[in-house]
């Protein structure tokens, strides 16, 4: 493809997610990456593979590299609705990393900017593109499991002290926001995506091994009532010892039940309709590895194809503002019972 049809992105933020999303743009034949943005040295970020202009300031970026399209923002949570106004503001496209926003009501201006630019904003909510999510939702879609009578979600993970690092901004409560932020917004995003809004939420909430590490709780059990009918509920921790032990994901339904299982929610452990035959699904992408600890399934790759296709007119976004922002305003609706918790 001739190089000016090629759609021109930056990246903001080089960490760990940043430097994924550059690699992806390089790999992707009707990409190009025109710049690079972190407010830290580049000699400090190992980003030496990534050949594109750096900066230290988006303003200066932009002032640099008009011809920059799409602005992909992998910085610390709080920063991403600032920046993510920002970006809109020069005219640019936005792919922002989860959460959208800490806030429903950052998020509304993010949503509200882009209205007011004729610009788009993706979400990053990577999950939805592992074979064993297009495969529930299609069975939810199609009705196959009956009225839904209960959903349980389960998230069990392990983040001790060698990922809540000293000076870092993981654990804090202005760029981090919360566990549920952080780490299990892609697993409330599904649970959103399959099954809609929640209401007549309750929780209980404790910090069991993170007094030290992290300004917020590191577990919660949650109930709720979806509007469509059913209940659900999450049950979540970080305080899981020394690696993750499950993201799980329970549906029980008038003419069936399924569970996806597995770390990472990757694995259909039980499937169980009327009717019905279990398809043999693709495998699933391994998990993003960080070392000491691991994340979600890698598929970042999905959400630069979905960015190409859907500027170009040949598909529509798989996470849109508005989803982004009803999964922050469901964080912050079961946050606000964390804070109504007696001491």
């Amino acid at each position: 493809m001739a190089e000016a049809q090629r759609i021109k992105f930056a990246v903001v933020g080089c960490g760990h997610i940043g430097k994924r999303h550059a690699e992806m743009i390089q790999r992707h034949p009707e990409c190009e990456l025109l710049a690079l943005c972190d407010n830290r040295a580049k000699g400090d970020l190992g980003i030496e593979s990534l050949d594109a202009p750096f900066f230290n300031d988006m303003d200066a970026m932009f002032a640099a590299v008009p011809a920059i399209e799409v602005v992909n923002i992998c910085t610390p949570n709080g920063l991403h609705a600032p920046q993510s106004i920002k970006a809109l503001e020069a005219r640019k496209h936005v792919v922002c990393e989860k959460p959208m926003a800490l806030t429903k009501a950052s998020g509304e201006q993010v949503l509200y900017k882009a209205l007011q630019m004729h610009r788009t904003v993706f979400g990053v909510m990577q999950n939805r593109y592992s074979p064993p999510s297009q495969w529930i939702k299609s069975v939810v879609d199609r009705g196959l499991l009956g009225d839904i009578f209960m959903v349980q979600v389960n998230c069990y993970w392990n983040r001790d002290a060698r990922y809540y690092k000293p000076g870092s901004w993981k654990g804090s409560a202005d760029l981090d926001g919360g566990t549920l932020f952080t780490q299990f917004s892609h697993f409330i995003d599904i649970m959103f995506w399959l099954f809609g809004d929640i209401t007549d939420i309750q929780g209980k909430f404790a910090d069991f091994a993170h007094q030290d590490l992290t300004a917020f709780e590191d577990s919660g059990l949650v109930n709720f009532r979806f509007l469509d009918g059913g209940m659900g509920c999450i049950n979540y921790s970080t305080a899981v010892w020394d690696k993750n032990l499950e993201s799980s994901m329970t549906v029980i339904g008038s003419k069936g039940s399924v569970k996806i299982g597995g770390q990472y929610m990757d694995q259909v452990e039980h499937c169980h309709i009327e009717g019905y035959t279990m398809p043999e699904l693709a495998p699933t992408n391994p998990a993003n590895d960080y070392g000491a600890y691991k994340g979600s399934a890698n598929n970042h790759g999905h959400i630069i194809d979905n960015v190409v296709e859907t500027l170009r007119g040949q598909s529509t976004l798989t996470t849109n503002a508005l989803e982004g922002l009803k999964v922050v305003e469901i964080i912050e609706r079961i946050y606000q019972k964390k804070d109504e918790q007696p001491v």
